[in-house]
């Protein structure tokens, strides 16, 4: 894994930009908001322009859960209710600038199973092989959480992964760094 920034990238054929979970839940007054959160937003909108002004595929993680979802606390989890299905807190935050291309990925969407990465239960693996994707740069948040199962999901399946450092921003109920994504 390599670590990457507006400065130093160089997207080509075969790349994709993969955003995890830029939802208003996790923004600023959300139902489980990541401290900063919402600064990711204008980054990962100059990644955006960069991405489809070269025509290379934008995928947009979300969680969109049931109501009684296994990661809620009323149900034995260990997070507050956030990103239900159809609301709200569920939308990709307002300011996000995703493309009308871009290929929405939901995760954690059935109510007894929860999943950190975007590739766990859904079909994303499937949809970047057939679009003959090898390497990922990803951005989103939470990085301790979605953000580091993603990438350590994709490493685990082979793609060659370029975290957007100025891109995540951690919950920090168990800081961790950039490096611990590696691990």
């Amino acid at each position: 894994m390599n670590t990457a920034n507006q400065n130093n990238l160089h997207p080509q054929r075969g790349d994709a930009l993969l955003i995890v979970d830029v939802q208003n839940d996790f923004m600023p007054g959300g139902s489980l908001a990541v401290p900063r959160g919402d600064e990711v937003v204008p980054v990962l909108n100059r990644y955006l322009t960069f991405f489809t002004a070269k025509g290379l595929p934008v995928y947009a993680t979300r969680d969109w859960h049931p109501e009684r979802h296994c990661s809620f606390r009323a149900q034995g989890g260990i997070w507050p209710p956030h990103c239900v299905a159809g609301t709200n807190g569920a939308e990709f935050a307002a300011a996000l600038q995703l493309p009308p291309s871009a290929v929405i990925v939901s995760k954690a969407a059935t109510a007894e199973q929860d999943a950190y990465s975007g590739f766990q239960g859904t079909g994303l693996d499937a949809q970047l092989r057939a679009a003959n994707i090898r390497r990922l740069f990803i951005g989103g948040l939470a990085t301790d959480y979605c953000v580091l199962n993603t990438v350590r999901d994709a490493l685990r399946l082979g793609y060659r992964v370029w975290l957007l450092s100025d891109a995540i921003r951690a919950v920090d109920v168990q800081p961790v760094t950039t490096e611990g994504i590696a691990t």
